[in-house]
């Protein structure tokens, strides 16, 4: 069964874990596509690139490349031709014209398309969005998604198959639990980080600020808010900007953090879709936090800590409940390392995603 798969996030290392997990199924020849880079809000991720292990992969300039539901993969067409598989799976949603037109493609070559859904909120998009996602529902196999983007699909008429399969899982042996790492890395006196990226930073350095004390707040990444939240924490000593972090030295900064915190506020049109990160902090057996916003609430379960969202004071209290209760802080780690386990593991995603390959390409059985 040959299987080509195109997604603009294998631009980050760490998700090639899935491509080998996929690869080491003996019934799966795997040709990956990947961009040569990612242009996210002016500046460029060039992409990391690991050795390809039991897989393929092409690397491919996108056209308009950094416009989320525009850009498309330019040579896809041509290694269709030369690969001739039995599935493309694109992960990207249904509205998006790279989606479209990998769709089209896959029509005209005899090949079955599946593609990745985790818009979870019902809109009407228009022209011509509403074309393009009109377009693919009419044509695609199956759809891999969360549940609440299911939902949405079928609000809109889908009625083929619709799968619960995470993006990506997480290596639970490089997302470990590192115990020492805490006492003997940097900042091993904090007790909250958070990814850059998220909205709600700002609510999460005023609860630590409301805090006091040791605690120390360790930000990983860049982005166009880093000006004002630095202008925010200017006098707070107890706040640590650590800029881009590469994805293989993720595992180093969950294990050196007490507690970690997704403080995700939605914005319009958008609400967290699934929260990757609070599923590498947990896997790392780190105490997760996050806001009730999107998906996080049913990505965590009870292995986790839910605060509403844009709620200072209530993520204050959270993280004084951490710091103040070893058995808690204990139990949640277990727990939240056991919940990733049972769910959320690369081998469980890749395993789930082969046998949907195999249904849809006929060899089942």
């Amino acid at each position: 069964m040959r299987v080509l798969l195109a997604s603009k996030a294998l631009v980050v290392g760490a998700h090639h874990d899935k491509l080998r997990a996929l690869g080491a199924n003996p019934d799966v020849d795997l040709l990956a596509v990947a961009p040569d880079r990612w242009i996210e809000q002016g500046q460029a991720q060039v992409a990391e690139r690991p050795p390809p292990r039991g897989y393929e992969i092409a690397y491919t300039p996108l056209a308009l490349n950094g416009r989320y539901h525009l850009f498309w993969f330019r040579r896809l067409r041509r290694l269709m031709r030369r690969f001739r598989p039995d599935v493309l799976h694109i992960d990207e949603e249904p509205y998006n014209l790279a989606t479209a037109i990998a769709c089209r493609d896959a029509v005209r070559y005899g090949v079955r398309p599946i593609f990745f859904a985790w818009q979870n909120l019902y809109r009407r998009y228009p022209p011509p969005f509403r074309w393009f996602e009109r377009f693919v529902l009419a044509r695609a196999d199956a759809i891999v998604g969360s549940e609440a983007a299911g939902d949405v699909l079928r609000r809109k008429g889908h009625r083929r198959r619709i799968e619960m399969i995470p993006q990506f899982g997480v290596d639970p042996e490089l997302f470990a639990p590192c115990p020492r790492a805490r006492d003997e890395g940097p900042g091993g006196g904090g007790i909250a980080g958070t990814r850059l990226a998220a909205q709600g930073v700002e609510d999460l350095i005023r609860a630590v600020g409301a805090i006091g004390g040791e605690v120390v707040l360790r930000l990983a990444g860049v982005g166009p808010a880093e000006t004002d939240l630095r202008r925010m924490a200017a006098a707070m000593p107890h706040v640590a900007f650590e800029g881009a972090i590469p994805s293989a030295a993720m595992p180093a900064f969950y294990q050196g953090l007490d507690a970690f915190v997704l403080p995700t506020v939605g914005r319009r049109g958008w609400t967290e879709q699934f929260g990757r990160a609070a599923v590498e902090a947990m896997a790392c057996g780190v105490p997760t936090i996050v806001s009730s916003t999107g998906e996080l609430p049913q990505v965590v379960g009870q292995a986790g800590v839910v605060t509403p969202p844009a709620d200072a004071h209530a993520l204050a209290d959270a993280l004084n409940l951490l710091r103040n209760d070893q058995d808690r802080r204990e139990h949640l780690a277990q727990a939240g390392r056991a919940h990733v386990l049972q769910r959320y593991t690369t081998q469980a995603v890749a395993d789930a995603t082969a046998a949907l390959y195999r249904s849809v390409a006929g060899d089942e059985g």
